[in-house]
């Protein structure tokens, strides 16, 4: 660390500077992205499935520095696409930023699909929605097994997946033919 956090560098003092901050309310505003989902979205992603820079954007290294390609999303048109020199340990410092620390993963997955409570966060769902729980692979395997007042899948038949029942029409009438050349008018 440098210049004032390098006091923060002993586990020690940087767990006393944490404490008071634990004891506090923190209050989150979020607001609209002024340029739409879309945007952070574009923003976020630069940052979650790359490394800190790839090899093809290095263009040299000699005395001055590292001299390496970058966009400036700022700005538009060729204009976006610059060149900077840095020494060598501002561009390893700056490099070293972007490396997570041992146990941490760059992408992780919230939210009630996450894997780790997907189990328990689907049955809850089903159970707060009243929806049936599906059948299991055991329970395929075992038909048998299967109560008798279970109703029968049915599959499609140009595709062979399990169809869902949305609606059922009852005392619907079939169609009825009408006489050759009466063109289906009922004269009736």
């Amino acid at each position: 660390m440098q210049g004032g956090l390098a006091k923060l560098a002993p586990a020690a003092a940087f767990a006393a500077a944490l404490k008071p901050l634990r004891r506090m309310n923190w209050f989150v505003y979020a607001k609209r992205p002024f340029a739409g989902p879309k945007a952070v979205l574009a923003y976020l992603s630069r940052y979650t499935h790359r490394v800190a820079i790839s090899n093809t954007r290095l263009i040299a290294h000699d005395k001055r520095g590292v001299t390496f390609r970058y966009k400036d999303y700022r700005a538009n048109g060729l204009a976006r696409h610059k060149v900077m020199t840095l020494g060598a340990d501002e561009f390893i410092r700056r490099f070293l930023i972007h490396v997570l620390p041992k146990g941490f993963h760059r992408i992780r997955h919230y939210g009630l699909l996450a894997s780790g409570a997907r189990a328990d966060n689907l049955s809850l769902m089903r159970t707060l929605l009243a929806m049936a729980m599906p059948l299991s692979n055991a329970t395929h395997a075992n038909k048998a097994d299967a109560p008798a007042t279970e109703a029968p899948v049915r599959r499609c038949p140009c595709c062979g997946s399990r169809m869902l029942i949305i609606e059922s029409l009852e005392g619907c009438r079939p169609p009825q033919r009408s006489a050759p050349g009466s063109m289906g008018i009922d004269a009736s």
